[in-house]
């Protein structure tokens, strides 16, 4: 069951970035990303990577490779972790990895 409801948060992420629209009354907030981040993200990433938990976006094989990429991984995760972040969370916290680790062009 756990499965399903992972794929089926992962497909509507991906449906929803894959039409390269914004929610109209979604405002992209990397402060409040950030704060999930910290509070939801980082001990996993530390557990799992070691250190403060920044290797999982500065290695040299990144997977990310583009902001739609970046925010469907973030979906993903919410979705394994059951984090329920609601999708303005998972904006927010792309936002918040964007600008502090991958900079996309």
């Amino acid at each position: 069951m756990r499965l399903i409801l992972t794929a089926i948060a992962a497909l509507s992420t991906i449906a929803a970035a894959s039409s390269g629209t914004v929610f109209a009354s979604e405002k992209i907030d990397a402060k409040a990303g950030k704060a999930l981040h910290d509070k939801q993200c980082l001990a996993c990433h530390v557990q799992r990577w070691g250190g403060d938990g920044s290797a999982v976006y500065t290695r040299a094989d990144r997977k990310i490779k583009d902001a739609t990429a970046l925010r469907q991984r973030v979906a993903a995760c919410s979705a394994q972790t059951g984090s329920k972040f609601f999708p303005e969370d998972e904006a927010n916290v792309a936002a918040y990895l964007a600008q502090q680790y991958y900079k996309f062009k």
